[in-house]
């Protein structure tokens, strides 16, 4: 009976009870699990020129044993195994040492290839490993494993070389034949041999580049066969706002809006005049505006009957948004409701009641908005702040409470182009990239923490002038394994400093919400002088007053996390101060603190910090939504994913990727990734 790649292991030959264990161990079951386990590595036994080989390089070379081969022990029992070879016209020396079991696999007149380290002088190769017969195409680059346990390197190779004969030609090819063609790609079934098995380092190379292709085709596919579908007329409502009412309120608020604001505020009015639905993701950096483009957009849907849904992930800054947008909005009569967890019972009933009948015009919260019993008369528009702090579903469960309500995802923490291609590339992007006019410049230092002292008396001067500081710290308690300042002794030290002249407060993650929450309002009111915390601040409330931030080991963040901090002060008429305290240990911490204090451009910076830090960190957690690819880098290979995403664009347009059979693995791909449900998306 014909084995089949989604056959269990046991079907291969030598694969026992034992040897199934140990497989199982490794998360590999099947056969296809088997094969799509790559090698972490090759290494290289292309032969070498004995004339071009440098002294001390490692070489392989293939010869005649001329003389059978001798043994010597030393007095402590070492053993000293060596023969001569010739290669080619050179009659050369080959030692192995503690190996004197291979005298008797070593016969004079046998061919052998022999790989180890060069001696030029005596012509003699320190040898590690060695072929018997002549070298075949698969001992030239032989795959290494990432293994546990007592799997040996040997038996997963033959058991690769197995399960890729036994299956090859079922596997269906996920590129149809024309793309690849096209494209000058390898099929799947060579991709996957070139990848275990490499002919040659080029080929390895040619296979790698396929299936990096092939992940981000899928994925651009996917992408853009979501955002397709969404865009599909008729998939919204529209939203026919009356356009002189939203002058007269952009005329009414407190400032002159800028530029960029006036171009996001616009796209925006667009998508909701239209009959698709608005999935829109407003970036815009710290202090840009981005909860007065909000109001104007909650005004427009509130003056076409609609209601509006305005989530923030903390309460305090849920409650500041609220104050802010009631400031705005009712004076034009609209009602603006606040809902959180701490609401009390009647206040609650009172508010979902005009919620229910309409009377309510917009509610801000935090998932306290998601709760079953949260029941709008008529949600148009859902805006979430900060969007990564919410899961999929709590955004998804918001969303749910209208009729495909116009959607507004904001975030502050800048996302470079390369990363917003990848993880937002169903979305359209609205981007606030200039700050308010009048706002001054954070002035940003390094410092080496040995200056702690007199940069506390500079930093009382703020607190004599009535001005409240930061001081940000990496850890929450003293870690045995980490050399870095936490905010527990710093909040001691810092109490005992200051003594009874000013007030010193801690926050960290580990407090229950409610304490943060009476932390950060009493330090918003001003009652606390000196805000000792964590990250937990880096999305946090507005404090116009605090003026003065200090890092402790500031090389312990990444440069967008930096800045998100920094953006805690600059937010009033003052002038701030950010001081970095960091003793960098290589080049990329000095390449970041000079970074921090060159530029207070956060898009600059975030790009900056993708290519010191990589794709993987981008929001100090890991980026949520951010694809785990296995060949492909979204940062190095930026040309590359934007190349594929234009092309699966293009697909998709097609009548003949929606009709013809070459496609239907495609086709059949986005049924099952839950983006299709038997209709075309054009």
């Amino acid at each position: 009976m014909t084995i089949q790649y989604t056959d269990s292991i046991t079907r291969l030959k030598g694969v026992g009870q034992a040897t199934e264990e140990k497989l199982t161990e490794l998360g590999i079951e099947t056969i296809e699990q088997l094969i799509y386990t790559f090698p972490q590595r090759h290494d290289d036994f292309t032969l070498s020129d004995l004339e071009r080989a440098e002294h001390g390089q490692k070489i392989t070379v293939e010869g005649r044993i001329e003389s059978p081969a001798t043994v010597f022990f030393t007095s402590r029992g070492r053993s000293r195994l060596q023969f001569h070879l010739k290669v080619g016209p050179h009659l050369i020396k080959v030692v192995f040492f503690n190996q004197h079991y291979l005298k008797d696999r070593l016969t004079a007149g046998e061919i052998v290839t022999v790989n180890g380290k060069w001696d030029r002088g005596r012509q003699t190769i320190t040898a590690q490993k060695h072929f018997q017969g002549p070298q075949t195409d698969e001992e030239q680059m032989e795959p290494v494993y990432r293994l546990k346990g007592k799997m040996h390197q040997k038996t997963f190779r033959k058991l690769i070389r197995q399960g890729l004969d036994a299956t090859k030609g079922q596997l269906v090819d996920p590129l149809p034949e024309v793309i690849r063609l096209q494209e000058g790609l390898l099929s799947i079934d060579e991709a996957l041999e070139q990848l275990h098995f490499p002919t040659s380092p080029e080929e390895n190379e040619r296979a790698r580049h396929r299936l990096k292709y092939e992940e981000f085709f899928l994925f651009q596919l996917k992408m853009m066969a979501m955002k397709q579908k969404r865009k599909k007329p008729g998939t919204g409502t529209v939203i026919a706002y009356d356009n002189d009412r939203l002058k007269e309120m952009i005329q009414s608020l407190p400032f002159e809006m800028t530029n960029a604001q006036k171009r996001v505020v616009n796209e925006i009015c667009r998508d909701l005049k239209s009959d698709i639905q608005m999935n829109r993701l407003l970036q815009g950096d710290v202090g840009s505006g981005k909860t007065a483009v909000a109001a104007v957009a909650m005004f427009a849907a509130i003056t076409a009957g609609k209601q509006c849904a305005f989530m923030a992930p903390t309460e305090i800054l849920a409650e500041q948004h609220a104050a802010t947008l009631a400031d705005w909005l009712e004076p034009f009569g609209l009602r603006v409701g606040f809902l959180a967890g701490s609401t009390r019972v009647k206040a609650r009933r009172e508010l979902l009641e005009y919620l229910a009948t309409g009377e309510l015009n917009v509610l801000i919260g935090t998932h306290a908005l998601i709760q079953p019993d949260v029941v709008f008369y008529d949600l148009g528009l859902v805006i979430t702040d900060e969007q990564h702090r919410f899961g999929v579903e709590q955004r998804r469960l918001l969303k749910e409470k209208g009729q495909t309500p116009d959607v507004l995802f904001m975030t502050a923490t800048p996302i470079p182009r390369t990363l917003a291609v990848t993880t937002f590339g169903e979305m359209d992007v609205s981007i606030i990239d200039e700050l308010p006019a009048g706002r001054k410049k954070i002035e940003t230092y390094w410092m080496k923490e040995d200056a702690l002292l007199p940069l506390l008396k500079r930093m009382e001067v703020e607190l004599e002038q009535g001005r409240q500081a930061y001081v940000i710290c990496p850890l929450i308690e003293e870690s045995d394994k980490l050399d870095v300042q936490n905010a527990v002794d710093v909040h001691q030290q810092l109490e005992q400093y200051y003594a009874d002249r000013y007030a010193v407060g801690l926050m960290h993650g580990r407090l229950h919400s409610d304490q943060k929450d009476a932390v950060m309002r009493e330090f918003a009111e001003g009652r606390v002088h000196v805000l000792v915390s964590t990250t937990v601040v880096e999305v946090g409330v507005n404090v116009p007053n605090a003026t003065f931030m200090i890092i402790y080991d500031a090389t312990r963040f990444g440069l967008s996390q930096l800045h998100q901090l920094r953006g805690r002060i600059g937010r009033g008429e003052h002038q701030s101060y950010c001081i970095l305290l960091a003793d960098p240990k290589n080049e990329e911490g000095r390449e970041r603190m000079q970074s921090m204090v060159a530029t207070t451009d956060g898009f600059l910076l975030a790009e900056k910090d993708l290519q010191l830090r990589g794709s993987g960190d981008l929001f100090g957690t890991k980026q949520s939504g951010m694809p785990d690819f296995h060949f492909g880098d979204p940062v190095n290979d930026f040309a590359l994913m934007q190349q594929v995403q234009q092309r699966a664009t293009q697909l998709l347009e097609t009548s003949a990727f929606w009709e013809e059979e070459r496609y239907a693995p495609l086709r059949s791909y986005l049924h099952e990734s839950n983006v299709l449900s038997g209709e075309r998306i054009d």
